[in-house]
């Protein structure tokens, strides 16, 4: 097992990373306020993984309450939410009740904003289960809902105790959602480490035959550069917004087919195509690396080409996202790989001709 700690002074905590892990309520036990917990989870991980984690809790001598709710994104709303609340109410369920999210990026961020909510406030765990849950959504304390006109619109920061990123979990993802994990991991090397994006080009083959070795590597250095960016900007005020690139366009590509048409990964894989050539249409990103970029994803088999919303609806949806200022879209852009920028301002001919070559025809 190794351990990336999220520095954020008394509400630092651990991410531990390995094989096994379900089996470890040593790692939880002494964190926990009571010995009770709610397990949320949905029904495609209830059958796989929910029996082993509460024997262990059980084992430990913590009494767990479990919350199986529909899958997919399209149930990441106020509906899914509330029956996460009725069960916790049914349950008498109390302040400290800690809410373990026992699945991918949907559960964490709908039993995180459940947690951050519930009685002003309950502690949570996050126990992801698919790649890009182990690599960027269990991480940093953004827990929301989504709304019909964006994602994750609804929502709060509210930190975990702590992370357990169960190496053994990825052993049955289907590729798809292997794939969508893979995105994120590249996001991460394609902002903020040269050396990594080249890993990922040499190691590419063993991350899609689940090499574990590879794999937890990729789950390492990911989480490092996260925990790295949120230990200085916890509320994405500043720094934190580079971990957003691929995510103006890729949001609005989710939005706009509606939430679950695509996996999250995949649309911001075009999303980040479409950012690296904005990138290099205002000078700032040599062709060479987008082209790069570009090739790896494929590589990956995740999309490169947006869908065919028109410019004005890309442009009327990235307007309605989180990240944008007075009515101002803001991109996150790359001056090369390894190295992003947060940019206020972007000449309108330049995106419209990006959102045009970077979308099925």
């Amino acid at each position: 097992m190794q351990t990336v700690r999220v520095a954020l002074a008394e509400r630092a905590y651990p991410i531990h990373i390995g094989a096994g892990l379900l089996e470890r309520a040593d790692l939880l036990v002494p964190l926990l306020p009571q010995r009770r917990v709610a397990l949320v989870t949905n029904h495609t991980v209830a059958p796989l993984y929910l029996d082993r984690i509460a024997r262990a809790l059980d084992a430990a001598g913590v009494a767990s309450v479990r919350v199986v709710v529909p899958d997919g994104e399209a149930h990441k709303d106020w509906s899914t939410l509330n029956k996460v609340f009725d069960a916790l109410l049914e349950h008498r369920c109390d302040r400290k009740t800690a809410i373990v999210a026992l699945g991918g990026g949907v559960i964490g961020d709908l039993a995180g904003f459940a947690a951050a909510t519930y009685q002003r406030g309950v502690p949570f765990v996050q126990v992801p289960t698919t790649l890009l849950a182990q690599v960027d959504s269990s991480v940093g304390g953004k827990t929301a809902i989504n709304h019909p006109l964006g994602k994750n619109m609804i929502g709060a920061f509210h930190q975990p105790l702590a992370v357990l990123a169960d190496m053994d979990t990825l052993a049955t993802l289907p590729p798809a959602e292997l794939r969508a994990g893979l995105a994120e991991v590249i996001k991460h090397s394609a902002i903020r480490d040269a050396a990594f994006f080249d890993w990922l080009e040499a190691n590419l083959d063993a991350l899609l035959r689940l090499d574990r070795n590879a794999l937890a590597y990729a789950v390492k250095r990911s989480v490092e550069i996260k925990a790295a960016v949120v230990a200085v900007d916890e509320r994405e005020t500043g720094l934190r917004a580079l971990l957003n690139f691929g995510h103006t366009f890729g949001h609005a590509i989710e939005a706009g087919l509606g939430f679950g048409a695509w996996l999250h990964g995949e649309a911001v894989a075009a999303g980040m195509v479409m950012a690296a050539d904005l990138s290099t249409r205002l000078g700032r990103l040599e062709r060479g690396a987008a082209d790069r970029l570009r090739r790896l994803l494929e590589r990956a088999g995740l999309p490169v080409a947006g869908p065919a919303l028109g410019a004005d609806r890309y442009l009327d949806l990235m307007a309605i996202d989180k990240k944008a200022e007075a009515g101002r879209i803001r991109f996150i852009l790359l001056d090369r790989l390894g190295a992003a920028r947060i940019v206020d301002q972007v000449p309108p001919e330049a995106l419209r001709a990006t959102l045009s070559a970077c979308s099925t025809k």
